[in-house]
């Protein structure tokens, strides 16, 4: 494997992982505090990367990075307040049949206001180059900050990779919320509160504190991280109607394999399955390759052979949801949980 394919495929995985927990930890913090699935979650993340992209039309990205997740936070607590909150006592399949219809009303809505092509979301002007340059070398492996250098251009077999400095910043908004998010809950007034409505409601209640309150504002916090995950994606990837689609999914399968509660599994499932999903998607390697190491050749001959002759690559997509299986088969609980729905 070159040394360059390594650090490029753990980088981009480490990125695209701490993306996915921005989007699983406000979806886990919701489903901890409140037990509820929300289908729309995703749809949060998406509306999240449109309105940044209409904010920054007129005022810029650090406007639209700054303003985007708390409006869009404030719509998932009204949201709360007026609809989700009157159906809770039903129990778990009217919480999520109303979350999944959302769903589908903001994709479509979404759709009326900003149509259905893709748009043209790009990172702020001083964030679109790369951050560093890898160098590989016949004989030797650099780094070079910034643009690529100048032996890339005139030295014969130099191979070099960048890295885009807006991953990177997204990589370091997605650990800067980690930091934050635990600070909050565990060592502010209001983290105690929240933790303590968890598991003791009533004596909460009877200290003062408005516990229904509480829950809406925990279903805005976890919207606004969805939002803000949004505009890190939005204008890393696309931001077009099918983006909540492509994420949905994923992200339900990133909080059971670390746990249904769990921010620290869902940190450690995000990043697993970025870092996994990065290899697997650059290797060209065959299952057949992998039984060779092991000393058993495939011919034409041999059973399933059409099977054993798939590359890693092709299969990418479905690593994560295999995960899911095997971990519901094995440990439904996942990897952190203490709660198995």
């Amino acid at each position: 494997m070159d040394a360059s394919f390594f650090l490029i495929s753990l980088l981009n995985g480490l990125s695209v992982g701490l993306l996915l927990f921005m989007l699983a930890s406000g979806l886990t913090l919701i489903f901890s505090m409140m037990g509820v699935l929300n289908f729309a979650h995703a749809s949060f993340y998406m509306v999240g990367a449109y309105v940044a992209y209409t904010i920054t039309q007129a005022f810029g990205f650090w406007v639209g990075l700054a303003l985007a997740p708390p409006i869009v936070g404030v719509m998932g607590a009204l949201f709360e307040r007026f609809a989700l909150r009157r159906v809770h006592k039903f129990g778990h399949v009217p919480e999520l049949l109303i979350t999944f219809g959302l769903s589908y009303i903001i994709l479509e809505l979404v759709q009326l206001l900003w149509g259905r092509q893709a748009l043209n979301f790009l990172p702020p002007e001083s964030l679109r180059g790369p951050l560093f340059t890898i160098v590989e070398l016949p004989t030797s492996l650099g780094l070079s900050w910034g643009a690529p250098p100048e032996v890339c251009r005139t030295v014969d077999g130099a191979l070099c990779t960048q890295f885009p400095a807006f991953r990177a910043f997204g990589m370091g908004v997605a650990v800067l919320m980690l930091v934050a998010v635990w600070l909050v809950l565990t060592r502010t007034r209001i983290g105690l509160v929240i933790q303590a409505a968890l598991t003791h409601p009533d004596a909460v209640e009877a200290l003062g504190h408005n516990v229904p309150r509480v829950l809406m504002l925990v279903f805005g916090g976890g919207t606004a991280l969805a939002a803000l995950a949004g505009v890190i994606g939005g204008a890393l990837r696309v931001t077009e109607p099918s983006m909540a689609l492509a994420v949905g999914a994923v992200v339900f399968a990133v909080i059971v394999i670390g746990g249904m509660g769990s921010l620290a599994g869902a940190f450690v499932a995000s990043v697993s399955l970025g870092v996994i999903e990065s290899f697997a998607v650059g290797s060209d390697r065959s299952f057949s390759d992998f039984l060779g190491w092991v000393g058993m050749q495939v011919t034409p001959e041999t059973f399933g052979y059409a099977l054993w002759s798939v590359k890693i690559s092709q299969v990418a997509a479905i690593i994560p949801y295999l995960l899911l299986v095997l971990i519901l088969i094995f440990r439904p609980k996942g990897l952190f949980g203490t709660r198995e729905g």
